[in-house]
């Protein structure tokens, strides 16, 4: 200011005296033209029409000029202070513009985190509706759920279940066919069906599994009729095998170790495992990695819902579930099954070596009378015996299982709106569309939410609704096998899908009850669907949002609702394998499973009897969060992904790590580059946070570079230095293989265990230090790996590794 003040001072000493040309406003009938003027081109008249004509004058002083009345004095220093009032005004405007603009800036250093997760509130804007206007948030929303609201989700539900759709199946290929066409209907920028030839497993009604005693000396005696011989393990070893039964709880590693503690040797036995907590596949395995010779499943009544007033499973139904521990097809693992392409013939390191089959609860009560040995805890026993459960072993019994492979075509069903900035850019949301039984939980539901996802965005973009991003629709087929259909397509395009895929939303198994409700989720979502959450309406509280519901019973909402990405669901592939962020919903039943799920009974009737009607307004929930969430991930300018969000999962875990470094301090051992590499990952988020806080917003080549950077944070916690084909499940922390912190834990714990029959070790001597080593390097290299790929260009890179 001082130095203002002095040039207007210099400006008034010299302006009386510096040569300048003036023009002097002519006296007479013309006086006050020149505003008449200015006001004149303010409505657009021409400048000629107007012209007033001035006196050119020169440099002497205009107060002395001879021959001229001297001007007022009042009025002659109002002329010469004009100048300097006139810049005074616009510096005084230029400063409130520049403070006005920082503090509207600076308001966003208050949002935290949550500045990468759209407000409720904000009003960005979405395009142009059908009257030329501009759409705003609340518009948009008001718009999805108007057009939402005129579906039929119910009696799609309904129709769908009672169709057949077993993959490769007659029915599945009309079905496919109807999907195809409603895609086409709405008038999509794109419908296109990709087939895969691949290898799935059925059992042989010309040879069907049995299951028989077996005397005392060795003799096949009695066979135990399995009641249907359509329900079968997919993917099972084939062979018979013999072998006395033990009971083995759920079949996990810790029950199979308790039996060890209690005296029974799994190895050489027939294990009776229940259904439940952990997949048909990992049952088998485990059991297979404790020598066992063979796995019986079935349902245990203890584990569904007492209530009279509902319906519980038949005790002569068993339950269907495959058996390979992957996804995909087996017979080609790493690669895609297109166009019927021959690979060497190698098959998936996941398929069992030991037979399994599904039996009734009817069957499992037979043979659990026959148990003797040891009482099983309380925690093990069950509804089926009016006498505690015995552990075993029991008598020799003979399982025999002939499934044979088949070469099937599968389809999947695409359809796309195409984004109006970042067409290249895809937000996928897909369901299962194939289903082993009538599969009305399993895949009806999630294929009528997606036909309906596909009608509502299609009228909202007549509407003139047009995304930043595309939305890709896809009908997945060959999910009952372990997620086939969408493994393959992710095989082939995985190139392609790592740098344009920005999150995968799944339908299946969305509605298995109305109690509970769960995402299972990357961390990089989770601020995402908690404010999703507050938008959507709980479908059994009325006056309530599904927040409010979830934090009614638990303050920390995300304990009550996250979950990790289970193997069993098509979302883990896409997380796991192809390192893109996925969510699956699920509303569930209060501590209890549904019963129907992979069984004949999963019924359109059962299913709406076991949600006491609920099942539209359950349903519709599921559709408006999976619907808004699309809204966000396709349209804001910024993608809402939490990319600080796993500088907290790497934190939790090294309090896992830490609770070891005593042990390793003593061998000369430290994990201190695995703490260097997590500080290195949280510096560089919040160096990108920064940047963002700082950009500026309209800047489309700013914008995009940092939605790049977003996109790809769940593909940087691939391992970089192990094989696709070898260990297809790369991500650290959600994968399988050495390469993952749950294997580096795995083997700490050797540190502390005096056994080296660990199940899972791969050497006898216990801890080694050199697979130590070598664990660590690739646990720390891919997380500091992360870090320097958040931090941009290679020159911004600025690490204390």
């Amino acid at each position: 200011m001082e130095r203002l003040w002095g040039l207007l001072q210099r400006a008034q000493q010299l302006s009386p005296r510096s040569s300048q040309t003036v023009y002097q406003r002519v006296e007479g009938p013309r006086k006050g033209c020149l505003e008449e003027e200015e006001e004149d081109r303010e409505e657009g008249a021409e400048t000629l029409a107007h012209f007033c004509p001035m006196e050119l004058k020169g440099p002497e002083s205009l107060g002395s000029r001879p021959g001229q009345p001297n001007l007022i004095p009042w009025a002659a220093a109002g002329r010469r202070a004009a100048p300097y009032l006139v810049l005074m005004a616009l510096l005084i405007f230029t400063g409130a513009f520049l403070l006005g603009y920082v503090t509207f800036r600076g308001s966003c250093q208050t949002c935290g985190d949550s500045v990468l997760v759209v407000s409720e509130d904000v009003n960005y804007e979405t395009g142009l509706d059908s009257h030329g206007g501009t759409l705003y948030w609340n518009d948009l929303q008001a718009m999805f759920l108007r057009f939402l609201g005129e579906g039929r989700l119910e009696d799609t539900i309904r129709q769908t279940s009672l169709r057949e759709r077993v993959a490769g199946s007659a029915g599945m290929a009309a079905l496919t066919q109807d999907i195809r066409v409603a895609f086409s209907r709405q008038k999509l920028d794109h419908v296109w069906t990709d087939t895969h030839y691949v290898g799935l497993q059925f059992p042989d009604p010309a040879h069907p599994n049995t299951l028989h005693w077996v005397d005392e000396a060795g003799k096949v005696a009695e066979q135990l009729p399995l009641e249907d011989p359509e329900v079968y393990c997919p993917y099972s070893a084939i062979g018979n095998v013999t072998g006395d039964l033990v009971y083995a709880h759920y079949g996990r590693p810790e029950d199979l170790q308790e039996l060890r503690a209690r005296g029974v040797d799994p190895a050489g036995s027939l294990l009776l495992v229940r259904v439940g907590v952990i997949s048909f596949a990992q049952k088998v395995t485990n059991a297979q990695d404790f020598g066992a010779r063979g796995v019986l499943i079935y349902p245990e009544p203890a584990d569904f819902s007492q209530d009279p007033h509902k319906p519980s499973l038949s005790s002569q139904q068993a339950v269907y579930g495959h058996v390979h521990l992957g996804t995909g097809d087996p017979y080609t693992p790493g690669f895609p099954s297109f166009n019927q392409t021959q690979f060497p013939p190698v098959a998936s390191s996941g398929l069992p070596s030991i037979p399994a089959q599904p039996i009734s609860a009817d069957i499992a009560s037979r043979l659990l009378r026959k148990l003797k040995g040891p009482v099983a805890p309380q925690e093990w026993q069950g509804h089926l015996l009016g006498s505690p459960y015995h552990l075993g072993p029991g008598p020799g019994m003979r399982l025999e299982v002939n499934n044979h492979r088949t070469s099937t075509p599968i389809n999947n069903i695409f359809g796309c709106i195409e984004g109006r900035s970042e067409p290249d850019h895809y937000v996928v949301i897909g369901a299962q569309r194939d289903a082993w039984g009538p599969g009305a939980a399993k895949s009806a539901v999630g294929t009528a939410i997606l036909l309906e996802l596909v009608r509502t965005f299609a009228s909202m973009v007549n509407n003139g609704f047009r995304p930043r991003r595309s939305l890709l629709f896809i009908s997945w087929d060959g999910s009952d096998f372990g997620s086939v259909g969408s493994t393959e397509w992710l095989e082939g395009y995985l190139s392609v899908l790592h740098l344009k895929a920005v999150v995968y939303v799944s339908l299946d198994n969305a509605v298995l009850g109305d109690d509970k409700f769960y995402a299972k989720t990357s961390p990089l979502l989770t601020s995402l669907i908690e404010s999703v959450l507050k938008q959507v309406d709980s479908p059994n509280h009325s006056g309530q949002t599904l927040y409010e519901q979830v934090v009614f019973t638990n303050p920390i909402w995300d304990a009550e609702v996250i979950r990790p990405l289970p193997m069993d669901s098509s979302a883990y592939s896409f997380t796991a394998f192809a390192g893109v962020p996925a969510v699956e919903f699920s509303f569930m039943e209060e501590d209890q499973a549904y019963p129907f799920l992979h069984t004949k009974e999963d019924t359109y009737e059962k299913l709406h009897k076991v949600l006491r009607g609920r099942l539209p307004a359950v349903a519709q929930a599921v559709a408006q969060l999976a619907g808004q969430l699309l809204i966000r991930l396709s349209h804001d300018r910024l993608l809402p992904l939490d990319f600080g969000r796993y500088g907290d999962v790497v934190l939790r875990h090294i309090g896992n790590l830490n609770e070891f470094s005593g042990e390793l301090k003593a061998r000369g051992l430290t994990l201190q580059w695995v703490y260097s590499a997590r500080g290195d990952y949280i510096r560089a988020a919040e160096k990108l946070r920064q940047e963002i806080y700082s950009s500026e917003e309209r800047d489309e080549r700013l914008t995009r570079m940092y939605n790049v950077r977003i996109m790809r944070v769940e593909f940087y916690f691939l391992s970089q230095y192990v094989s696709p084909a070898d260990s297809p499940f790369r991500h650290i922390f959600l994968g399988r293989g050495d390469h993952t912190l749950g294997a580096l834990l795995d083997h700490l714990r050797l540190l502390r265990s005096n056994s080296s029959r660990t199940p899972g070790a791969t050497s006898s001597a216990g801890f080694q230090e050199s697979r130590f080593r070598r664990q660590l390097a690739l646990l720390t290299w891919t997380l500091q790996g992360a870090a320097n790929a958040l931090s941009g260009d290679v020159w911004n890179i600025d690490n204390n590794f």
